[in-house]
Formats: C-alpha cells, sequence, structure tokens
C-alpha cells in the first residue's frame, strides 16, 4: 500500500473550483428575483426575509416541500436542463396556493454526481423563470456535488416555498356541502408525476428514442414529458377574489380522486365523469403503449386535469362565465353528495 499518495477534494471527485465558477454564474440570476423583501444579497448561510407581511391582518405562513422525480432523468436523456426548474417552482407554488396562500420566496436543492457549471445555470434559469412566474423571490438553495451517490450526468431537485394568507382566509374545504358542483382545469401535460411508469413505458418497452415525433402532439415523445408543470396561480387568485371556491386541490401523485378527497370532511365524497373532457393525446399514447387499465392511469397520471375546485352549483356558472372563452375555462367535472367513497365513472 502507497501511503504517501496525496489525495485532494477533486482526486475525490468533487471539485471545488468548478463550484465557485457556478456560483459566480447564478449570482446575478437569483438576485433578479430578489425584492424588498429579501435582506442581504446571495452566497450568505441562510436566506434572510422580512416578516413584515404588507396586506395582511392576521397573516399564516403555509410551506411545502417536494422534488420533480424521475422527470429529471429524460432531461438528462435530452441534455436539455432550463425546465426542470420551472417544474419544480410552479409544483410548489401551485401546493400552497390551493390553501389560500401568496407564495413569497423559495429555496432549492441540487445534488449532482459531477457539477458542471453549465449545466447548473441551466437548472437556475428555469428556477428564476418559474420564481418570476410566480412573482417570488428565489432567496437561498444549496447544490452538493456527490459522485459517490450520482452517477455522472446525473441529478436531483427539489424545492421548499413559504407563502402567507390571513387565517380567516384559509381554503380547506370545510365548507363543501351535497350538491356542489366539481369543476376542473385542464393541465398541459403530466406536469411532475408518473414518469416512473412513463419512461418504463417509452423507453424500456418500446424502445422509443426521446427525438420520435408524434403528429397528434406535434412534437418528440422527449419534448412532451418535458412540458414544464403548469402555473394555475393565476387562476387560483381569481377565483380567490370572486369568494366562490369552497375548496382547491392540485392534482398531483394519486390523480384527481387521490388529491380530491384530501379536502373532504368525513361524511361527503364526489363522483367524476372521466368522460366529461376529452383526454390529452399524450395520455392516450402512455396508455395503448402500455396496455394500461383505465383505473390505473387515473391513479398515476393527472389525465388531462391538473387543478380541480369545489363550488355550489349556484356559483358554478359564474366562474365559468368569468374566464370567457380563454384556455384556462373550466369544465364541469363531477359533483357532491353524501357517502364514504369516491366515485370515478370511466363510461
Amino acid at each position: 500500500m502507497n501511503r504517501k499518495k496525496s489525495f485532494t477534494y477533486a482526486s475525490a471527485g468533487v471539485d471545488i473550483d468548478k463550484a465557485d465558477a457556478a456560483k459566480s454564474k447564478i449570482k446575478a440570476l437569483i438576485e433578479s428575483t430578489f425584492n424588498e423583501n429579501v435582506v442581504g444579497g446571495f452566497g450568505h448561510f441562510g436566506g434572510c426575509y422580512s416578516g413584515k407581511f404588507e396586506g395582511f391582518d392576521d397573516p399564516i405562513t403555509v410551506s411545502s416541500s417536494d422534488g420533480v422525480g424521475t422527470k429529471i432523468k429524460i432531461a438528462c436523456m435530452m441534455k436539455k436542463f432550463d425546465t426542470v426548474g420551472i417544474d419544480i417552482v410552479h409544483h410548489c407554488v401551485n401546493d400552497i396556493a390551493v390553501m389560500g396562500a401568496h407564495p413569497q420566496f423559495f429555496l432549492d436543492y441540487i445534488g449532482i454526481g459531477k457539477l458542471e457549471p453549465g449545466t447548473i445555470e441551466e437548472i437556475i434559469k428555469g428556477l428564476v423563470a418559474g420564481c418570476k412566474n410566480a412573482n417570488m423571490a428565489l432567496i437561498a438553495g444549496e447544490t452538493a456535488e456527490m459522485p459517490d451517490l450520482y452517477n455522472p450526468g446525473e441529478f436531483d431537485l427539489a424545492g421548499f416555498i413559504v407563502g402567507v394568507v390571513d387565517r380567516n382566509k384559509i381554503i380547506d374545504g370545510s365548507k363543501i356541502e351535497p350538491g356542489d358542483i366539481v369543476l376542473g382545469f385542464k393541465s398541459n401535460g403530466l406536469h411532475t408525476n408518473g414518469y416512473t411508469l412513463a419512461r418504463k413505458i417509452v423507453f424500456e418497452h418500446m424502445g422509443w428514442a426521446p427525438d420520435k415525433h408524434f403528429d397528434e402532439l406535434g412534437m418528440s415523445i422527449g419534448d412532451a414529458l418535458l412540458v414544464p408543470h403548469k402555473l394555475y396561480l393565476p387562476v387560483i387568485e381569481k377565483l380567490r377574489e370572486q369568494s366562490h371556491v369552497k375548496g382547491f386541490a392540485h392534482v398531483t401523485g394519486g390523480g384527481i380522486v387521490g388529491n380530491l378527497k384530501r379536502i373532504f370532511r368525513e361524511g361527503l365524497t364526489f363522483e367524476i365523469d372521466a368522460g366529461a373532457w376529452e383526454i390529452p393525446p399524450i395520455f392516450r399514447i402512455l396508455q395503448e403503449a402500455g396496455n394500461v387499465e383505465p383505473e390505473e392511469m387515473f391513479r398515476a397520471f393527472n389525465m388531462g386535469i391538473g387543478l380541480v375546485c369545489v363550488v355550489s352549483e349556484d356559483s358554478a356558472g359564474k366562474v365559468e362565465d368569468s374566464f370567457g372563452d380563454s384556455e384556462n375555462k373550466p369544465i364541469r367535472i363531477g359533483h357532491v353528495m353524501k357517502g364514504e367513497r369516491p366515485r370515478l365513472n370511466l363510461n
């Protein structure tokens, strides 16, 4: 054994110089999201944000944390890294917005096998774009180079968000009652859920290349799977101002049924009519290629509905009319009833 060999962090797989180079590249990007509530600049041990939430009488903070999941593997296959940052921000914003919260600030975590400043910069560009879409500050984050945990070219991305809502304006579904209407708002793809199944079908079972073009998609299968998670904040804020909504649900893992039932109190349930909207082509392609049962499709994917809300029957028409003929106009997809078990009508 040669005990005279001299080791460095770089020889073990972690390049501090590249980390410093990455930080210098992303500093201006991150600080472009700062607002008057951000205290200090980029690079401290923690991000500081003023707790003086103007416009709130009894502010309650609402926080959430999530990850992009195996959608990242497709980004790595295609060497396209500027959309997954948007994914995680939009996902987290939607999660707190459905409770009535206004997003305030965001923090990210990137775990990567081999740090490449260009890759990190592209990821951060997506994070910054997502934060700007939500008018929110990206105040801090962490990038960890771990070659023993991630293979070269692989990484993971997660985020943490904090928002604010007045205590008496929290939307929790407590006012939902039988006869209320369930409205659905369209998704623009898989968002950030179901990718383990999608990748199994597309790349392993069918053996399709990411650049395989589908006319019904108007793009390649890889590009279709990388479409960023839709931001529902404008829709939620519009309805929040109208005071029509009794409950919102962001459709993520578990599908429409699994997420909607989270806001129902005991003794109430709902029925969803899956024939009320047209299932987008990407889901039909996955179902046919993988011979997936309809029930399983609705458990794994959003199936074209990324946000649902519950309103009174009297308010449903007003909500629909308020969106005119825009792409955000909701669809009546179900109703509330007494009971314990939700129903999904697939006929």
